[in-house]
C-alpha cells in the first residue's frame, strides 16, 4: 500500500525580508497572489496526474515567506485543490503561517472558513525594540491582538514562534518573552535559538563586529530555562525547539522528523518520498520567474533531484528522529534498512553514550539532556 504523503505549499511573498531570514522569499514579487495561486494549482494538477493515487494526506501546511499575504479566497482555492487533486484525510491538520502585522479579524475569519484549522503566528518577540532589531514589521501589541483575533475567528489550535539568543538579550528578557507567550496560552510554542545564516544582514553585521550576541553559556541557559518555564505552564517539550499542550503537537512537522513522505509545491519547495527505498528528494527552483516558465512549458519544476544512498538514508533516519525527545525505536531501524542499528553505528553510538550525549532504554535511543544542548555535535556524527 502506498504511504501517506503530507502536502507543503510554499508562499514566497513578504512585505520586507527580515534581517535574520534566509528562507526563499521576495518583497517585490512579479506575480499577484492570484497569478501565483494559478501556478500552484497547475503544479498540483501536473504532479497529481503523474503520481499513483496515495492515501489521503494527513496534513497540509502553507509556509513562507508570509502566507498571510494571500487573501482568504486564494487560500481557499489551494485547500480545495489539495482535497480534490490529492485528497485530505477527514480531520486533516491544515496550517497557515501568519505574520501578526498582516492579519485582520476579517482575514482570519476568512482563513478559518477556507478550511485552515491551525494557525502558526510568527511573533518572534513581544518587545518592540527587539522586533525593530530583527526587522519585523509588527509590534508586541499587534502580536497579542492577532492572537486574540484568531481565537475570536474560531481557531482552537494556535502556535506561537519565538526566537531567543538575540542581540543584547539576557536571561531576564527571555523569561519575560516566555511569560508573555504563556499568558496567551497557545496550544503550541516554538522557541528557536537565533542562527546567523550566510547572506543575511545579520551575517554581514556579525562579520563587521556589530552583532553582539549572548555567549554560549547565556544561550544554553535560555534554552534550559525555556523547558523549565514552559513545563510549569503545562507544555510538553517534545522536540528540541518545540513545546505543546498534551495532544497538540504539530502533526505536519512530525512528518519531517519521522522521515515520512511529503510533496512540496511552489517556488523553493522541497519534497521527499521514502519509497522506493532508500528515498528521493527534489526541490523546485527558488526563482519565481523560472518556476513559472517551467510550468508554462508544461513540465514539472524539478531542478534538484537527489536519489539517496542507503547510508544517506540511515543518517537521516537517526539525526531527524533524534530531534524528537522520545527518540527513535531501535527495532525500526532494522525494519527500515534490513540490518541492526548497532551493526552500522555501534562504535559511534557507544562513544556518544560514553560522553553522556545519548542514552538507551530497552527499546529506544534518545538524546540525554546534555545531548539536547549539544545536539548539533551529535547529529554531525551521522552526516
Amino acid at each position: 500500500m502506498a504511504e501517506p504523503r503530507s502536502l507543503y505549499i510554499h508562499i514566497p511573498f513578504c512585505v520586507r525580508k527580515c534581517r535574520y531570514c534566509s528562507f526563499v522569499s521576495v518583497a517585490d514579487a512579479p506575480l499577484s497572489p492570484k497569478e501565483y495561486t494559478d501556478l500552484l494549482l497547475r503544479e498540483m494538477a501536473l504532479r497529481a496526474g503523474c503520481s499513483p493515487t496515495p492515501p489521503r494526506a494527513p496534513t497540509l501546511y502553507l509556509g513562507g515567506g508570509t502566507p498571510s499575504l494571500l487573501p482568504p479566497e486564494e487560500v481557499g482555492r489551494i485547500v480545495e485543490a489539495a482535497g480534490r487533486l490529492w485528497g485530505l484525510e477527514s480531520g486533516a491538520e491544515v496550517t497557515l503561517e501568519a505574520n501578526p502585522g498582516t492579519v485582520t479579524p476579517a482575514s482570519l475569519t476568512g482563513y478559518r472558513a477556507a478550511g485552515v484549522n491551525r494557525l502558526s503566528l510568527g511573533v518572534q518577540s513581544f518587545d518592540d525594540r527587539m522586533l525593530v532589531t530583527l526587522g519585523r514589521l509588527h509590534s508586541g501589541r499587534e502580536a497579542r491582538e492577532a492572537f486574540d483575533a484568531a481565537r475570536r475567528a474560531g481557531f482552537d489550535s494556535v502556535g506561537i514562534d519565538l526566537i531567543h539568543s538575540l542581540p543584547a538579550q539576557d536571561i531576564g528578557h527571555w523569561r519575560e518573552e516566555l511569560r508573555c507567550a504563556a499568558t496567551l496560552s497557545p496550544e503550541h510554542l516554538s522557541a528557536y535559538g537565533l542562527t546567523v545564516e550566510e547572506g543575511t544582514p545579520f551575517a554581514r553585521l556579525e562579520a563587521e563586529g556589530g552583532l553582539l550576541l549572548p555567549d554560549e553559556e547565556g544561550a544554553a541557559r535560555m534554552f534550559e530555562e525555556t523547558a523549565e518555564i514552559l513545563a510549569a505552564h503545562g507544555y510538553e517539550h517534545y522536540e528540541i525547539s518545540n513545546y505543546a499542550r498534551p495532544g497538540r503537537r504539530s502533526r505536519h512537522n512530525q512528518v519531517y522528523w519521522r522521515r515520512e513522505g511529503y510533496v512540496g509545491f511552489g517556488a523553493g519547495a522541497h519534497s521527499f518520498l521514502p519509497a522506493p527505498r532508500p528515498g528521493i528528494r527534489w526541490k523546485n527552483p527558488d526563482d519565481l520567474a523560472r518556476y513559472g516558465s517551467l510550468l508554462a512549458a508544461g513540465g514539472l519544476p524539478d531542478e534538484e533531484i537527489a536519489r539517496l544512498t542507503t547510508r544517506d538514508a540511515m543518517g537521516e533516519w537517526l539525526f531527524l528522529g533524534l530531534r524528537l525527545l522520545d527518540g527513535v525505536e531501535i527495532a525500526r531501524f532494522g525494519e527500515e534498512f534490513g540490518t541492526a542499528l548497532e551493526t552500522v553505528y555501534g562504535g559511534e553510538l557507544e562513544r556518544l553514550r560514553a560522553a553522556a550525549l545519548l542514552e538507551f532504554t530497552d527499546t529506544r535511543l534518545r538524546l540525554t539532556r546534555r545531548g539536547v544542548l549539544l545536539s548539533n555535535q551529535v547529529f554531525a556524527r551521522f552526516l
